[in-house]
């Protein structure tokens, strides 16, 4: 029996048993393979490090759409960086609301590769109209773009590789350009029990440019370890402290499908671990 095992961590792993491999490459930019597991369904690693699976990724992405959309209320134009497995995308074309979507994916084979090998995961959400793909690094696009957008999501990968630039202060500066008033940036922040320092690194950072800025978190089985963070950054304060009335009306209003979640989870992920309180208090 085949296993695979993830490095993400130098002392504690994972391991997938691969029933069957459906796409292995070495692409411009990292190391791509996408394989059967009984548990998890299709798998996506890069460089080593399991980026999404069949069985859970509904939780992810649904956490980090969903959640800015209905604080914001009135979101039309979204950009997500990276996210080339399509699954962030296909949340967001399920808000009839937003109008223009930009997403700027570094490596186009991941694109193509999830198309044909996790389909479910964009679900036709590259047909989208509103959908624009550009293939570019985000932080190069960020730098560059003078558009302005109310959502801007970073769907990356961890700190590691072709994602490292994702996480630094030039990168937030420059998001915080391309935002609109009350425009919100959110990031897939890392397992903060693992990666604690990913956490207090980013809230230390976003600070210079963002008056109200904080995470919000998510149990994801196949990032292992404990609650998965999200950074949250904007410049109104009130967009993370809406009523749960509020929530529940503009949820009931898109009348969409999920599996995770809800207004009272909304709410609830906005409460953090008190080890995480503590290490961002320390970390001021």
């Amino acid at each position: 029996m085949n296993i695979y095992n993830e490095t993400l961590y130098d002392s504690y792993c994972q391991q997938f048993t691969v029933d069957k491999i459906y796409f292995e490459q070495k692409t411009d930019h990292q190391h791509l393979i996408i394989f059967e597991n009984a548990k998890f369904g299709r798998v996506m690693a890069l460089d080593g490090i399991i980026q999404t699976t069949e069985a859970d990724e509904f939780i992810y992405h649904e956490m980090l759409t969903h959640t800015p959309l209905l604080a914001h209320g009135n979101v039309k134009r979204v950009l997500i960086i990276g996210g080339g497995d399509g699954g962030i995308l296909r949340e967001v074309c399920k808000h009839s609301s937003v109008e223009q979507i930009t997403q700027v994916e570094i490596d186009q084979q991941v694109v193509d590769m999830c198309k044909q090998y996790l389909p479910n995961h964009s679900a036709g959400a590259y047909d989208d109209a509103r959908v624009n793909i550009v293939i570019d690094d985000g932080a190069n696009f960020v730098l560059e773009t003078n558009d302005k957008f109310d959502l801007i999501i970073s769907d990356s990968t961890d700190p590691i590789g072709p994602g490292d630039v994702l996480f630094t202060s030039n990168f937030y500066a420059n998001c915080k350009k391309c935002l609109s008033d009350d425009g919100i940036l959110v990031t897939q922040n890392g397992v903060a029990y693992m990666q604690l320092d990913e956490v207090t690194t980013t809230a230390t950072r976003l600070k210079p440019y963002f008056s109200d800025q904080t995470f919000y978190c998510a149990a994801v089985p196949t990032y292992i370890g404990g609650v998965m963070t999200f950074a949250w950054a904007s410049d109104n304060a009130t967009l993370r402290n809406q009523s749960i009335s509020l929530i529940q009306q503009r949820f009931n209003h898109v009348n969409i499908a999920s599996r995770y979640y809800n207004p009272a989870i909304h709410i609830a992920s906005f409460a953090l671990p008190q080890y995480i309180v503590n290490a961002l208090e320390n970390s001021v």
